[in-house]
């Protein structure tokens, strides 16, 4: 094919793009002489990108708290990014299920990693002054990872266990939201009142996440698994990946965020101990008391009496 026959076959195939959408191709072609060309900074949104980041102190090292959880956020946009795509394929293939399933993990695995940069990378002094300042706000309060949580698994695998057998999927999904495990982090354990830090998380995102509740409930990961052939799904390198995600999830990137509390909240020497969210941090971060489990028809029953237990 010639350049002159190529360039030709570009433009028919232009003009039933823009034929199809009701579009004059003229239009569209004279366009191009007054767009300006595509740059990297244009494309990135790098000032607005390197713009994001807004400290409460002047200590130095609160900058890197900041981008690290800003890094964080783009990551798990990402990871949701793919979910959708799994969630919302039709007639999904074992190949596209493994490969999108295979990058969530990858992503995980990245945020697992990358706690030393703040395990490491930040001066304990610092960190126990400008923490002050962010109270009562919390990690807590990420809405992304509850999104993720919920477009994993069905919803009776994030209910608190003591709750679980009042729950099942005919449940009013408002008194599920009530009884997820994380409620437990907010609320007073004498008289059921919720924290600060709960009531804003719910009044910003709780119609939010009961619309997601509903809209993923037959399309999360679980039930998309479940949709591939049968003898796919005794797979084991299948399996292997899907445990791996469950895992590196529920136990490894959660032990590594608890480890990193710990050394700069409970063995630091410095300050009162308590979360700037005012959760009991130690009971809702650790795997083995929050008991959240994507996939627990993939684990045997020893490994699930032994979820979250610490080597």
């Amino acid at each position: 094919m010639t350049s002159n026959s190529n360039t030709e076959e570009i433009l028919k195939e232009i003009e039933l793009k823009y034929q199809a959408i009701n579009q004059k191709t003229e239009t569209q072609l004279e366009g191009l002489l007054w767009s300006k060309p595509i740059t990297y900074w244009d494309y990135i949104q790098t000032d607005a990108l390197l713009n994001l980041q807004t400290q409460r102190t002047t200590l130095p090292d609160e900058m890197v708290f900041i981008m690290y959880h800003q890094v964080n956020e783009l990551i798990f946009k990402m990871i949701l990014w793919e979910m959708n795509q799994i969630s919302y394929a039709q007639n999904i293939e074992t190949d596209f299920f493994t490969e999108r399933l295979m990058r969530i993990s990858r992503y995980f695995d990245m945020l697992t990693t990358s706690f030393s940069i703040m395990g490491d990378g930040m001066d304990v002094e610092q960190y126990m002054k400008f923490r002050n300042t962010l109270t009562p706000a919390s990690g807590f309060q990420s809405a992304q990872y509850r999104l993720i949580e919920f477009s994993s698994t069905d919803l009776i695998n994030l209910i608190d266990h003591r709750f679980r057998d009042t729950i099942d999927r005919n449940t009013p999904f408002e008194f599920a939201f009530e009884h997820l495990y994380w409620q437990a982090a907010g609320k007073d354990y004498q008289t059921g009142k919720k924290s600060f830090l709960l009531e804003e998380f719910e009044k910003k995102y709780k119609k939010m996440f009961l619309g997601h509740m509903q809209e993923y409930n037959t399309i999360n990961i679980w039930q998309k698994f479940k949709q591939l052939p049968a003898i796919d799904q005794r797979n084991p390198e299948l399996i292997k990946a899907m445990r791996h995600y469950d895992h590196t999830v529920n136990i490894t990137w959660v032990m590594q965020h608890l480890n990193t509390a710990k050394k700069y909240i409970d063995q630091s020497g410095k300050g009162s101990g308590e979360a700037t969210g005012g959760s009991d941090w130690k009971k809702y971060m650790h795997p083995k008391y929050q008991r959240r489990i994507f996939f627990p028809e993939l684990w045997s029953a020893v490994e699930l009496a032994n979820w979250g237990e610490e080597k």
